[in-house]
């Protein structure tokens, strides 16, 4: 069964980076962390597991569940998005899902 370690590892992979380039991104000294972390033998807190996600381009439930459902699309509907990015709004996407999460804890 593939863990939350082998996606974090896998998603790193495909982006074709290096364990010490998503050391940096997530604010470790070094690939040390990450080596460890891909190996399943480090437990990661909430906010470390929402800055993999924000650096690997993907959302907590699927680092934590492998779960892939889209975000709603209706989120814009409700908010006044006119002047945020992409970025922003997928910050916005990734919070909401932390909360979500973090009600399952």
């Amino acid at each position: 069964m593939e863990t939350m370690y082998d996606r974090i590892k896998k998603l790193r992979n495909s982006l074709g980076w290096s364990q010490e380039e998503l050391a940096k991104k997530v604010g470790y000294a070094d690939k040390t962390s990450i080596a460890k972390i891909e190996a399943g033998k480090v437990d990661l807190p909430q906010s470390k597991i929402v800055a993999f996600s924000r650096a690997l381009s993907t959302t907590t439930s699927y680092l934590m569940d492998g779960e892939t459902k889209s975000q709603p699309t209706t989120i814009a509907a409700h908010l006044d998005t006119e002047d945020l990015t992409q970025a922003e709004l997928d910050d916005v996407a990734t919070y909401i899902e932390f909360l979500r999460n973090r009600r399952k804890l």
